[in-house]
């Protein structure tokens, strides 16, 4: 019979996660993986099969961690401020993580088009209630929201990276005064067309 495998791959995923947020991608492979856990590299071996195994589980488990910290239980436009600042969050609180998934490619994610801001289902669902609320056309609404992902994250891997350090406080206010601008432009823009 058998051996029953003592280290889960949860805790495996939950401790690579850990080092990436602390210390980054590259510092990750089975061995000092094994060494953070405190086991040997069987069981890592035995879970993902190899470094690319774990490499593609590891991108899953960070995925969906971020995306749980973007979750918002409130709709439409206070929605998509709380997705943003959270977004922004992330690059302050763990930059690792966030190049990681977003800036570097090591996660070995590809957004595609820019399309995929506004086509995702809950992006797009959100869309919808911001429209909804605002009276405007969803396609307006859908530019406003891909120009301000592009924009957002354009001020989150910035701030990642180090190159911007701004207080988390001048950020939101950016990001609020832009995000006041860009529906500004579309609700001119529709009231223009109903005159």
């Amino acid at each position: 019979m058998a051996r029953k495998t003592q280290i889960s791959k949860e805790v495996i995923l939950e401790a690579a996660l850990k080092m990436l947020i602390r210390d980054g991608y590259s510092a990750i492979n089975i061995k000092t993986l094994s060494k953070e856990i405190g086991c040997s590299t069987q069981p890592l071996v035995w879970h993902f099969g190899n470094m690319e195994g774990l490499r593609k589980a590891l991108a899953e488990y960070a995925l969906n961690y971020a995306n749980e910290k973007m979750r918002s239980s409130v709709n439409g436009i206070e929605a998509f401020a709380n997705v943003g600042m959270s977004y922004i969050e992330i690059a302050f609180e763990q930059p690792r993580l966030f190049s990681y998934l977003y800036m570097s490619g090591d996660s070995g994610f590809s957004a595609g088009n820019l399309d995929v801001f506004t086509t995702a289902d809950e992006n797009s669902l959100m869309i919808e209630q911001i429209a909804s609320q605002l009276k405007i056309p969803t396609e307006k609404v859908s530019v406003f929201y891909r120009d301000m992902m592009i924009y957002t994250h354009g001020l989150a891997s910035f701030i990642a990276s180090g190159i911007v350090t701004s207080s988390k406080e001048e950020v939101a206010a950016m990001v609020k005064q832009t995000a006041s601008a860009f529906l500004s432009q579309a609700n001119k823009d529709e009231q223009g067309r109903n005159i």
